[in-house]
């Protein structure tokens, strides 16, 4: 049973009530997974996708996946550095199951978005990360509005005192990086996230 509390004083306790949660479980939405979540030891960078694969799904763990391996190699980070840098979040915790039609996995639903705000919500309050991350389309509009992943992909934004900058994302079933001018975006991106970095 779903476990929200009114108020949190620490990571720990609110990363247990995630642990458990079966919200859109509850609000009548198919999922195939437990909730993913990353351990917290200290992370000072915040990178929030749109919600785990299939192998995050089985394994509980963020970024677990081919994509995920994409995009350490994008940030030339090997796991260790990867999982000491970020606290890994997502628009949704569950694996959604795969897409009734085409390829990739189901984008979650607004409901579905809607009622894991609340993690994401006490996340920042907690952790008040000074860099996120945003990784693909989804993620980067619950930051940042109506933007197009184009428009804002090699860019950095500042709100609510911190440092947002947005990445495609690294999913083999996206054919966004077919183009030469957003394959420069993503370098710039990633140059991007190197230097603030470097700030922490």
């Amino acid at each position: 049973m779903t476990v929200r509390k009114s108020n949190y004083r620490s990571i720990t306790s609110l990363q247990r009530d995630i642990a458990r949660c079966r919200a859109c479980l509850e609000a009548g939405y198919p999922l195939e997974s437990l909730p993913v979540r990353a351990p917290y030891f200290g992370q000072r960078a915040y990178m929030f996708g749109q919600a785990p694969g299939i192998v995050e799904g089985q394994e509980r763990l963020p970024w677990r996946g081919r994509a995920g391996q994409t995009l350490r190699r994008w940030l030339d980070m090997d796991e260790d550095e990867f999982y000491r840098t970020f606290y890994c979040a997502s628009v949704t915790r569950c694996y959604p199951g795969r897409a009734p039609f085409g390829r990739g996995d189901r984008t979650p639903t607004p409901r579905e978005q809607e009622l894991c705000s609340f993690w994401r919500k006490w996340e920042l309050e907690l952790l008040r990360p000074p860099l996120v991350v945003t990784v693909g389309g989804l993620a980067a509009r619950h930051f940042l509005g109506p933007l197009q992943l184009t428009a804002c992909v090699g860019e950095r934004y500042e709100q609510d005192g911190r440092m947002v900058v947005p990445l495609p994302h690294p999913s083999g079933a996206s054919g966004w990086l077919n183009a030469p001018a957003n394959r420069l975006r993503l370098e710039r991106a990633l140059r991007l996230v190197h230097a603030e970095l470097a700030r922490l």
